[in-house]
């Protein structure tokens, strides 16, 4: 279904439009992808133009998107091939655990994990931590809600981790309360107001699902 493209600006009015990505291998086989540079997969090329069927006819005021290869294609394909690149929207950085799944993960701690909980080992490549995220998380805000301020709206292309934590941060929450947010590849989320509180007004919509 379609986001509205009314440009009236209601209680409800999304306001900030979150994109994930589309599917990559390295996604579809759950392994952890922050700044390896993976192409789409050809079924994340397809739902990538979905996302672009879904917010045709929809004005914003600004367009941003993470550097990476998947985020930018994602743009492009989605009819954002102008959208500007922001250091600030790179996934969080996994250190060590780059390219390999949770699973991977578990057995070689010997227990339970998950990024939120208990970020990543430090070492020669250390990784981010949950306050590094709120930092970008924030400074990113800050750079985009000049444009909210003016009655417009944004769109944001990016990954699922740091939307997760971005989300969180938007409605005054901890980075680690993003993991509250499952967030598929190739969804719509929406972030907004109702009585001049920030709230979530849709989460992990997929075009075609």
């Amino acid at each position: 279904m379609p986001i509205t493209s009314e440009t009236g600006h209601g209680p409800n009015d999304p306001r900030v439009v979150l994109v994930r990505h589309g599917e990559t291998e390295w996604s579809r086989t759950g392994r952890h992808t922050a700044l390896s540079d993976i192409p789409l997969s050809q079924a994340g090329e397809y739902k990538a133009g979905l996302v672009g069927d879904a917010l045709a006819g929809i004005d914003f005021g600004l367009v941003l998107t993470s550097p990476l290869l998947r985020a930018r294609e994602t743009a492009r394909l989605a009819g954002f091939p102008d959208a500007i690149p922001d250091e600030n929207l790179v996934e969080w950085d996994y250190g060590a655990y780059e390219g390999i799944t949770s699973k991977e993960i578990r057995e070689r701690r010997g227990g339970p994990w998950t990024i939120w909980t208990d970020g990543v080992p430090a070492g020669a490549t250390p990784g981010e931590s949950a306050a590094d995220i709120a930092r970008r998380a924030e400074a990113l805000r800050d750079r985009f809600q000049p444009t909210l301020d003016a009655g417009e709206k944004v769109l944001l292309f990016s990954h699922g981790h740091f939307l997760r934590a971005l989300a969180a941060v938007w409605l005054g929450l901890e980075v680690e309360d993003g993991r509250l947010l499952a967030l598929d590849t190739a969804a719509i989320s929406t972030l907004g107001y109702e009585h001049g509180r920030r709230v979530i007004t849709g989460w992990n919509r997929v075009p075609g699902r």
